[in-house]
């Protein structure tokens, strides 16, 4: 009798949608997220103890040519979706978790290929790609819903204690984000033609901050 071989190790969420998000853009990172995960004793560390602390946080330090990233995601969304995996049913129970750790892999998997290709990034390109890929990943994992921007866009409510800046920026990045997908969902989604959508969505993801708005005006 031989021993049977182990079992590979589960993937995690935020591995799973690492995966997923650099698949579906033809992209590769080769840095592990999981690796850059940090919790909040030490998020406030690299913090100074200073700033807004949200449930999803990409903490970002630059010094001397050299970008140092760590993810915060809040503890309870992961547990939440590792109990209720969004890949077997994304529903009511973990619709808002799951956006939520998107947003956070959407984050740092656009940053570290910016900063690989030595290009500047503004928060608001960040903002706007994660919306988007809200929305991709949403519709590619649980199928069309009628009800899904409603969802991502309208049904929203800003933190109370974002500063005028920052409330500006997301409201920005959700209102362009609603209507590139609105475009996307008349030209693509509601006519079935997934790989026009999937190549849309490529490139649409390799455009700076100035071509992704004229993008969505000229759609």
């Amino acid at each position: 009798m031989t021993a049977a071989a182990p079992r590979a190790a589960r993937l995690s969420v935020l591995a799973r949608l690492q995966l997923g998000l650099e698949a579906l853009y033809r992209v590769e990172t080769r840095l592990p997220i999981d690796a850059f995960l940090v919790d909040a004793d030490a998020r406030s560390a690299a913090l100074g103890g200073a700033g807004r602390t949200p449930r999803e946080q990409l903490v970002v330090q630059q010094s001397e040519g050299e970008l140092a990233m760590a993810l915060f995601v809040d503890g309870r969304a992961l547990a939440n979706l590792e109990r209720h995996d969004p890949g077997r049913r994304l529903g009511a129970h973990n619709f808002g978790d799951f956006c939520l750790a998107v947003e956070g892999v959407s984050h740092f998997i656009y940053l570290a290929l910016c900063a690989a290709g030595d290009r500047p990034v503004s928060q608001l390109e960040l903002e706007l790609q994660a919306e988007v890929d809200k929305y991709a990943c949403c519709l590619l994992l649980a199928g069309r819903d009628p009800e899904l921007r409603r969802r991502l866009y309208r049904d929203v409510r800003f933190a109370d204690d974002l500063d005028a800046d920052e409330r500006a920026r997301y409201q920005a990045a959700n209102a362009e984000a609603d209507r590139y997908t609105g475009a996307l969902e008349r030209r693509y989604v509601d006519t079935d033609r997934t790989d026009a959508l999937l190549t849309e969505l490529r490139r649409f993801y390799r455009l700076a901050l100035p071509e992704k708005l004229g993008r969505i005006a000229a759609l």
